[in-house]
């Protein structure tokens, strides 16, 4: 493998990165007066079990799409048994159009070439379902040539932010010349529900999900003095355990998205973690016990998925580091939230070394990989 910062010709890398957030800022403390509040419900044992999960989660604050003028619009989102998908459509896919554009925007201002020199985009979310999709609106949106060839990766899930960049390397790869835009665009109102004593793992997701959007620009062969590559994207894999597709398990219905997930998810990762981590860092010749010689851009599931991947590989505290705060400030976003571990890793430039893995995990169960290494020191 070639030494530090030298960039293998032809592998696609990170040029950018930029985030969006809707207005609303939820502060953990405040949240579940204010969901009981909101969806007409004093149910004690719900309000208690709920305010030991807000603790649980690690969460700190939280961005939401969700508004008091929202349900003064629609106050049939917080009515069990309604039928109210087209009214969650309604206001998903413009929010998430929204803030995937301002996404956008703001990863290319920090690229520095022009928008016009984008060739591809790649376009990722579970919160929407539509005909055309988002990938269209954010192009409309962007001003886009219309020659820009699109792809959309819908309701992938945790997974579907490290998915798109997979994709996304290899579009870069594949096509000399070409900058692919990655978006990512997520808001739980799709799924917002009122508390029932008949699904309390909803309550995980109050206590844990959050709205917002991210972005990245991909290419290969960075232009030296115009671009400032961020990663080297060097091995990308997918995988698929058998017969666990039902422990993350969604559902498109008329009351909008519904998710269950099991309990067995966090030991279901910690007992096939290894082996996939085994088969990424044997590419670049690292030995398969040396992981505090990686740095780790982990998408924070939540607080269970995180101790038990760092206590499974014997990592020091620090390395996921940026993936515990980005859980603190922003909940788990789904798609968007490696884009914001990706952002702490580089602020905390100390802590980062050469090599590392990017990692998520989502319905499937599917865990994606890639074999990265810092561009940047």
């Amino acid at each position: 493998m070639e030494g530090r910062n030298e960039i293998n010709f032809g592998n696609a890398t990170i040029l950018a990165l930029g985030k969006a957030f809707p207005h609303q800022l939820v502060m953990q403390e405040f949240l579940v007066d204010g969901y009981f509040k909101n969806t007409n419900c004093d149910d004690p044992e719900l309000k208690q079990r709920l305010t030991r999960l807000c603790k649980t989660t690690t969460v700190k604050t939280r961005y939401v799409v969700m508004s008091e003028e929202i349900l003064k619009k629609y106050p049939e989102l917080a009515v069990e048994g309604l039928p109210t998908v087209k009214q969650r459509l309604d206001i998903c896919n413009a929010a998430v159009t929204e803030m995937a554009i301002e996404a956008s925007q703001s990863c290319i201002k920090k690229w520095g070439r022009p928008i016009s020199d984008i060739t591809h985009v790649v376009y990722v979310s579970s919160s929407e379902a539509r005909l055309p999709g988002g990938d269209l609106y954010l192009a409309k949106g962007l001003g886009l040539s219309p020659e820009t060839k699109r792809v959309m990766l819908y309701f992938a899930g945790c997974s579907g932010g490290v998915a798109g960049l997979r994709v996304a390397k290899d579009i870069a790869e594949n096509n000399p010349g070409s900058r692919v835009l990655l978006a990512t665009s997520e808001t739980t109102i799709i799924g917002f529900k009122p508390p029932s004593v008949d699904r309390p793992y909803d309550l995980v997701g109050v206590a844990l999900f959050g709205d917002g959007a991210g972005a990245m620009i991909i290419g290969s062969n960075p232009i030296r003095d115009i671009e400032r590559p961020l990663f080297e994207l060097h091995t990308a894999i997918q995988h698929f355990l058998p017969d666990t597709e039902k422990i993350i398990d969604g559902r498109l219905t008329e009351e909008g998205i519904s998710f269950k997930l099991e309990r067995e998810l966090p030991q279901i990762i910690e007992d096939n973690i290894e082996d996939f981590c085994n088969k990424l860092v044997s590419i670049s010749g690292i030995n398969d016990r040396e992981y505090n010689k990686l740095f780790w851009a982990v998408h924070p599931g939540g607080p269970a998925i995180l101790n038990r991947l760092e206590k499974k590989l014997d990592l020091s505290p620090e390395k996921l580091s940026a993936s515990r705060r980005a859980l603190a400030d922003y909940g788990n976003a789904s798609s968007n939230t490696i884009v914001y571990v990706l952002e702490y890793m580089l602020e905390e430039n100390k802590d980062i070394t050469d090599w590392g893995l990017i990692l998520a995990f989502g319905p499937g169960i599917t865990f994606e990989g890639i074999l990265t290494k810092n561009l940047t020191i």
